[in-house]
Order: C-alpha cells, then sequence, then structure tokens
C-alpha cells in the first residue's frame, strides 16, 4: 500500500484533553511551579480588586450612614497645628441660618495638656489634645458612646475621652470612675466615645465642658471650631453664607470644609493605590507566562522521540501544535483556577479583619480566568509551532 493510501490521521476534541495533559501527569512538580507563577499573578489582580471594591463599599456605606450634610467651619491654624480662636458670637449667628439642623462649637484649649497622672512628664501629650463643648457635640456629629455618659452643662470635672485617646491613656472602662491628671486638674472619666469617622480629631480629644472649661482652664468663651449639621438639599447654600455668618468682619479668615470630603478622597487614594498593585500583578503574570515558556520549550526539547513516533503514526502538525497549545492552556487554567482561589481568600481575610463586607466583583473572577487562559495562549503559541515543525526523522534520529 502505497502512502498515500493510508487513512488520514484525525484528531477528534475528546482526545486533546488527555494528550494535552500528558506532561503535566509526567512532570507533575514541574508542572506545579511553572502555574505558580500565573497564579500568583491572577490572585494579585482579584485580591487588589476586591478588598479595593470592599472597601469602597465600607466608606460608602458610612456615608450614607453619617450624612454628607455635615460642615466645618473653622478658624485657621497656628504653625504649630493649633486652631485659631473664632468670634464668640460665630455659634449663634450661625444658628440663625436657614437649613441649619444644629450647630456645635468647640474649643481647642490651646495650653492645657491631659496625661494618665501627675507623674508623667510635660509634653509627653501621645497627641492628644483638650478641647471644650456641650452637649450638642454628640448628636451633631451623630457620634455614639461606648461606654459612659456623656457631658452636660454641669461644673464638675468630669471629662469624656475620643476612641483614641482612651487607648493612648490606657483607659478602656468607666464604672470605677478612672481620673486623670488635665490642665493641671483631677478630672474623672465618664464616658469613651466609639470613633468619629468625620471628626478624626475629636477621636484624638478629652472632652470637658465649657463650664468646667471657664472655672479651671482659663477658657474665654471663644470657639475654634464649630460643627455644622444641614438640611441635606441645601448643603452648599449654607456653605456659601457660612464665612459671613462666623466672622462678618473678616469672612477670609473662616474656613468652611465638608467633613465627608476626607471620607471621598480615601477612596481616590485607594483606587490610585489599586492601579499601582494592579500593575505589580501584571508583572508577576507577565513572569509567569514566562515562566510557562520556558518550561514548554523544555517539554518540546525533552519529547522530541515522543512527536516523531506520533509525526511517523499518521499525526499532522496541526496535531502536534494542538497537543503543546492545550499543555499550556491547561497549565495556565490551573494556575489561574489557584488565583482566583487565593485572591478570594486574601480578600475575606481582610474583611474579616477590619469588619468589612466581602464583595467580589465577577470580572475579577471572569476576568482573571480569561486573562491566564490570553497568557497560556501567547506562552505555548511559540513552543507549539516549535514542535510542529520538527521533521519526524530528526525526531527519531536522536533517539
Amino acid at each position: 500500500m502505497r502512502p498515500r493510501d493510508l487513512p488520514r490521521s484525525t484528531l477528534r476534541a475528546a482526545d486533546l484533553l488527555p494528550l494535552g495533559t500528558l506532561g503535566l501527569r509526567t512532570q507533575t512538580v514541574r508542572a506545579l511551579l511553572s502555574g505558580l507563577g500565573i497564579a500568583i499573578g491572577i490572585a494579585s489582580i482579584v485580591a487588589v480588586l476586591s478588598v479595593t471594591r470592599s472597601s469602597q463599599s465600607h466608606v460608602l456605606d458610612q456615608l450614607d450612614r453619617l450624612g454628607t450634610n455635615l460642615l466645618t467651619v473653622a478658624g485657621g491654624e497656628a504653625p504649630g497645628g493649633d486652631e485659631q480662636p473664632l468670634r464668640a458670637t460665630a455659634a449663634p449667628m450661625i444658628g440663625l441660618l436657614p437649613a441649619v439642623r444644629s450647630v456645635a462649637p468647640t474649643a481647642q484649649l490651646e495650653t492645657v495638656n491631659v496625661y494618665r497622672n501627675d507623674h508623667v512628664p510635660r509634653g509627653r501629650t501621645g497627641g492628644m489634645s483638650v478641647r471644650a463643648c456641650d452637649a450638642s457635640l454628640l448628636t451633631t456629629l451623630d457620634g455614639a458612646l461606648r461606654t459612659g455618659t456623656f457631658l452636660d452643662d454641669g461644673r464638675y470635672p468630669v471629662a469624656v475621652l475620643g476612641s483614641r485617646a482612651a487607648g493612648t491613656l490606657g483607659i478602656d472602662d468607666v464604672g470605677d470612675g478612672p481620673r486623670i491628671w488635665l490642665g493641671g486638674h483631677w478630672f474623672t472619666v465618664v464616658g469613651i466615645l466609639d470613633p468619629v469617622p468625620l471628626a478624626p480629631e475629636i477621636d484624638r480629644s478629652a472632652l470637658v465642658s465649657f463650664a468646667s472649661a471657664t472655672d479651671l482652664l482659663g477658657y474665654d468663651g471663644a470657639p475654634s471650631r464649630i460643627y455644622v449639621r444641614t438640611d441635606p438639599d441645601h448643603v452648599p447654600d449654607v456653605a456659601a453664607v457660612l464665612h459671613r455668618a462666623a466672622d462678618p468682619e473678616q469672612p477670609s479668615l473662616v474656613r468652611v470644609s465638608r467633613t465627608s470630603d476626607a471620607l471621598t478622597a480615601q477612596l481616590a487614594v485607594k483606587q490610585a493605590g489599586a492601579g499601582l498593585f494592579l500593575g505589580l500583578g501584571g508583572i508577576a503574570l507577565l513572569v509567569g507566562a514566562i515562566g510557562i515558556a520556558n518550561v514548554m520549550v523544555i517539554s518540546v526539547l525533552e519529547r522530541r522521540t515522543e512527536i516523531g513516533v506520533r509525526r511517523a503514526l499518521g499525526a499532522t502538525r496541526g496535531h502536534v501544535a494542538a497537543q503543546f497549545l492545550t499543555e499550556s492552556l491547561m497549565l495556565s487554567v490551573i494556575g489561574g483556577l489557584a488565583g482566583v482561589a487565593i485572591g478570594v481568600a486574601v480578600t475575606a481575610a481582610v474583611a474579616a479583619d477590619r469588619g468589612w463586607t466581602v464583595l467580589v466583583p465577577p470580572q475579577a473572577l471572569w476576568g482573571g480566568l480569561g486573562v491566564s487562559l490570553v497568557a497560556g495562549a501567547l506562552a505555548g503559541l511559540y513552543p507549539a509551532l516549535r514542535a510542529a515543525a520538527i521533521p519526524p526523522t530528526d525526531a527519531l534520529r536522536t533517539t
């Protein structure tokens, strides 16, 4: 029978999987190591996208809960970071504005420090400040007490600690009436606040009443920062007139800010950071693809005899190319699936640690697998074409 009379060799789609996994089954450790680079790259991409989305959802939930209608009026800051005083009439005048729901004046007491006891050396403040306020502060900021009670208008030497100030002073319970050394006087701590995301300066402060600040700490009645809760539909209108309401004579010295803008800025910073990590994930994916290409080239050289036998038995160049391309794709799929699983696990761990809801974008899952397939196809294309180009006589001669 002449060669042209031999039946034409065929390769069914069902045959590609066992052929494509032949090298993986015989060189398991090498296959796993070559797929590790793809797994790391895909895991980085999935984790970055998912952690960013979970963080973004948490911040947006905070904004929805706390509202975007809180404005802050301040009198500028001195070079040392201390707030400058506003007019004593600023808070009452602001309270007269239409669409203003509540006003909470506070005053940073510049020369007053707080310590755990009277033996702590002066100047070791731990970054804490002392602020005078009244009961309106808690409702205006929509704050909450972790434990204890808030201030009233009394003249008793009592204080409420912000969350970070309480941690710095080592106080986590007020049941036994802990005392702190504040401005040269003993003050009893009656409450500890939960974190206030829209007013981080409160977290670092020890709060006292205006009355006790006047009697014991030399407070002169001028606020330095005023929190204003407005009608949500009229925030820009109120913000436009707050400068003049706080200081009709020198409105340019008054700073007005929307505190929710700080949380919005956090989103922008996190998204910028996510872009950097996505780039690093892309580099890891590229390295993984190069690793697969190297492994496939070595596999082609090691399996020249197998290629020659298959060609001699009637396999076409396309069959050989399809076999090695399938093997490269299988490597990338294994790495992609492992990377997606690792990325989801990392996201779940970060979310659990920070109290976020786990959100994994569908495009991160399907996109991760799609990118791994593309990387595998590109990495396996050259080795597959090289294997298909080997003449069967040359391949068999190497045996």
